[in-house]
């Protein structure tokens, strides 16, 4: 983990929260370039949008996209509060993002080493360097919080 993970954690949890206060699942993501400078973001928007791809991964990748010029974020690292589910691993992967990090393991739908590992995945053509577990306990309780406020 660098300096700039966890600086690019801490704007993804505040993303999280936001989401939290819209009625989203708490999730946020930053794409970070080579750099360590934030090229796209994103929280949660299924609620809001209507949209079952509006997951904070997917809005990251769309605006790093756009900034950059490019699909191909080669490059660039993407740090999310929660493991990645199977089809934000397959953007992922679609992206070429070289590094993933991440806070909260997702034990139902984790596509990151929890149920699946699709972003390591040998046989696939392109895989994805993972970093978990970064401010776990910030991201766990923010997602605990809001599902408890639900039941």
């Amino acid at each position: 983990m660098t300096r700039s993970d966890d600086r690019a954690m801490q704007r993804a949890l505040a993303l999280a929260a936001e989401a939290a206060a819209d009625g989203e699942v708490p999730v946020g993501a930053v794409v970070l370039n080579a750099e360590g400078q934030v090229v796209g973001e994103g929280r949660n928007n299924r609620e809001e949008t209507h949209d079952p791809t509006g997951h904070a991964e997917i809005v990251a990748l769309r605006q790093a996209a756009a900034s950059t010029g490019s699909w191909n974020l080669e490059a660039h690292t993407l740090v999310v509060t929660l493991e990645p589910c199977v089809m934000c691993a397959g953007a992922i992967l679609q992206s070429r993002i070289g590094r993933v990090v991440f806070g909260a393991w997702d034990d139902k739908a984790g596509a990151a080493g929890s149920m699946y590992d699709v972003l390591r995945d040998r046989r696939l053509p392109y895989r994805a360097e993972v970093v978990a577990g970064v401010q776990k306990d910030a991201a766990t309780a923010l997602l605990r919080e809001f599902f408890e406020q639900r039941r």
